[in-house]
């Protein structure tokens, strides 16, 4: 037989697996083993949406008319739903039929976006932390990564001079993301007035992640998009996955102007088809009523219970952290005794049992700093803590 002599595409030397599909892999081995590893590392909420959303999705899936294919723009009643939403809590005005792309989840629309406004050898400016999607799927498709830093002497903030000292000359695109993941920095109203005047400034699109604003936020929920003359140069993604708690849904949105949405949708009418039609309209529904109450139970109430839990592993760790931090997950700076933040996070895997997030895979930025997330029930958040304790004891 002849040697395989297949190779796989030069791009795939450009990235590597994602961290947390090679991890989950050694944990999976730990489980089997009889471990029986705590995750405290993924942001996938772990509660159901809504008795209503399930309803809803139950009934139209029974009906025999739904199960054909659906058209790639997304249903009416969707596109109607998102808009409305914008309009109520973030008080933005969005045309359905036009300035609204319903996404297979944000992750995808990284893809969309970077396709239709990127060409290889073009340049696009990532955060430094941010999400590692950002840098992966841009250099997949051929883009020149730079990096921009974000410190936390500066409240993980962009820091706007050193972006005016750059050479922007090949810049197409700006991806940041508030409230800020994986710092929990919030969304600042000045920040993204300055985003904004950057944007118009250098003819830079900013796009603006923003899944988080709902999450323990007690604030006004801010949008990019609120800033006037946002909507000619800035695209925002928006997510159900964290508010809804909806992640394996994968129900996301683009809000942007008519043009951009249109050339979004040259890119994903040749790479995917509609979602289910039940799925469309169990979301259009769980947007349309969802309300402040249930917002504040889920959102907040929930996630605060479990935080305090989170603060108390984070000091029992020795980790210091900033507590006006937003957001599904808790960052933490380790004790400068430690030399890596592997070293602690391997030993709170194999040791206490716990799987918490080394903070180098969101950047350079992030090498002195673990992540913690808030989606694990209070009881196993508790049992986490005893481990690490037990560990920390010995």
């Amino acid at each position: 037989m002849e040697k395989n002599t297949f190779k796989p595409a030069d791009r795939l030397s450009l990235v590597q697996e994602y961290y947390f599909s090679r991890k989950l892999k050694e944990v999976a081995q730990l489980n089997a083993q009889g471990k029986d590893i705590i995750s405290l590392a993924i942001g996938s909420p772990d509660l159901p949406p809504s008795e209503r959303t399930i309803d809803v999705l139950c009934a139209e899936a029974r009906k025999a008319n739904g199960h054909g294919y659906q058209p790639t723009i997304g249903t009416p009643e969707l596109r109607q739903a998102m808009a409305t939403f914008y309009q109520r809590w973030y008080n933005v005005s969005l045309n359905p039929a036009t300035e609204i792309q319903p996404l297979i989840g944000s992750k995808e629309g990284i893809l969309h976006v970077t396709l239709a406004f990127v060409n290889p050898g073009d340049q696009v400016l990532v955060p430094n932390p941010g999400y590692p999607t950002y840098t992966a799927l841009s250099r997949l498709l051929g883009a020149d990564v730079v990096t921009y830093d974000l410190k936390e002497d500066n409240g993980w903030q962009p820091d706007f001079e050193q972006l005016e000292a750059m050479d922007l000359s090949k810049v197409k695109l700006l991806w940041t993301n508030y409230p800020h993941m994986p710092t929990g920095a919030p969304a600042r109203r000045e920040t993204y007035e300055r985003l904004v005047q950057f944007a118009r400034r250098h003819h830079i699109v900013v796009v603006n992640d923003n899944p988080y604003s709902f999450i323990l936020n007690t604030s006004e929920r801010l949008s990019l998009l609120q800033v006037p003359g946002a909507k000619e140069c800035c695209i925002e993604f928006n997510s159900m996955s964290k508010s809804h708690n909806m992640p394996g849904w994968r129900v996301g949105m683009i809000a942007t102007n008519a043009e951009f949405i249109s050339w979004i949708l040259k890119v994903k009418t040749n790479i995917d088809s509609g979602t289910f039609r039940a799925m469309q309209l169990a979301a259009a529904d769980a947007l349309s009523s969802s309300t402040e109450d249930w917002h504040r139970e889920m959102n907040i109430n929930t996630y605060a219970r479990r935080r305090v839990l989170a603060e108390q592993i984070m000091q029992t760790l020795g980790c210091s952290f900033d507590p006006t931090q937003v957001g599904m997950f808790l960052w933490g700076r380790i004790p400068e005794d430690i030399a890596n933040v592997e070293d602690l996070t391997e030993r709170v895997l194999h040791e206490a049992r716990v799987f918490i997030t080394p903070g180098f895979i969101f950047g350079s930025n992030g090498e002195r700093y673990i992540r913690i997330s808030l989606c694990a029930k209070e009881e196993i958040m508790q049992a986490a803590l005893e481990r690490i304790q037990q560990m920390t004891s010995k």
